[in-house]
């Protein structure tokens, strides 16, 4: 698909869900999706990090 096709249907989409107040509501929706996916990501990739080096730890003491 052209990237100039697919900007203009973005932009048209973003045009047509402006224009409705559902439209707003369902912006607000993503973004908070989009922060709790955020906060999940840094949650496992922090927790993640610290069980890594745990592991190496006890495997380093076997």
């Amino acid at each position: 698909m052209n990237m100039n096709r697919v900007i203009q249907t973005v932009l048209s989409s973003y045009s047509a869900l402006s224009s409705d107040r559902r439209g707003v509501t369902a912006i607000e929706y993503v973004l908070i999706a989009s922060l709790i996916a955020v906060v999940i990501v840094v949650g496992v990739t922090l927790t993640g990090h610290g069980v890594s080096s745990s592991f190496k730890k006890v495997a380093t003491g076997i």
